[in-house]
């Protein structure tokens, strides 16, 4: 077991605490060793991510832990075909969660079946905030992981591989396990072109993606892959030009999130 406590060489500040440079570390890695990850260390992890942020203290969240080697099978086809799903030691999927709101609800007369997007923003967001400080709680004690949005190829056949009863979806999931192989930083968009001040600077964005282009397309070649010039642009363009996961509105509303 290793903490990373290194700063990123080209972080650009100078302030540190364990947290900042444990984010200035920050990879995806996706080739795990087969040493176990103990059921004690993930429900530590788990434990301290829920203290994350909860709207209203809704805690609109759960997650499913997942070992079993048919399911992570399963789900790997599901995301993609993306075969660290399937190797990963263990695979945390993070759900927004309505079924302990809904029960509160019942208990006074009430329910939710006429509430707002308003609602269904707020579990995604809860779910999303307890994802990322598991993320980094793993983190501070060795372990990786690596964030998959590919569950919501196919929102509904997750639920049913996961058990979601009504009012619960996955919104990502993430591999977990310790680290075979860590790739390169990537490098990310400069700092003064993504952060305003009072005011959105919408001039910055221009030579933003230009510098980011080059950054990126430098990064890309120094790992011996091929790219473009406008490596991150062309690549965001073949990605989006389309929309994806076009009917993603329609299995979230049959799964219960049919909000106005």
């Amino acid at each position: 077991m290793s903490i990373v406590t290194e700063r990123a060489p080209d972080s650009g500040v100078s302030l540190e605490s364990e947290t900042i440079n444990l984010l200035h570390k920050r990879v995806s890695v996706r080739k795990y060793t087969d040493d176990a990850v103990s059921p004690e260390m993930v429900d530590a992890v788990l434990y301290a991510s829920f203290r994350a942020p909860t709207s209203s203290n809704i805690q609109a969240y759960s997650v499913v832990v997942v070992r079993d080697q048919s399911t992570k099978d399963e789900l790997a086809v599901i995301t993609g075909n993306q075969r660290h799903v399937a190797e990963t030691p263990v695979f945390l999927a993070f759900c927004a969660d309505l079924t302990g709101m809904e029960g509160a609800l019942k208990r006074h007369g009430h329910n939710i079946d006429d509430n707002n997007m308003e609602i269904g923003l707020v579990s995604t967001i809860d779910a999303t905030l307890v994802g990322m400080s598991a993320y980094l709680a793993a983190g501070s004690v060795g372990l990786h992981g690596l964030m998959i949005g590919g569950v919501r190829n196919d929102t509904k056949a997750v639920a049913r591989v996961l058990g979601l009863p009504p009012r619960a979806y996955c919104v990502f999931g993430m591999c977990l396990g310790w680290p075979a192989e860590t790739p390169q930083l990537k490098p990310r968009r400069a700092l003064n072109h993504m952060v305003h001040h009072e005011k959105y600077d919408a001039k910055k964005l221009e030579a933003g993606l230009d510098e980011y282009d080059k950054a990126l397309a430098d990064h890309y070649r120094s790992t011996g892959k091929t790219t473009t010039d406008a490596s991150w642009t062309d690549d965001i363009d073949s990605k989006f030009n389309v929309p994806r996961r076009d009917n993603l509105r329609e299995a979230l509303k049959d799964l219960g999130f049919n909000f106005r």
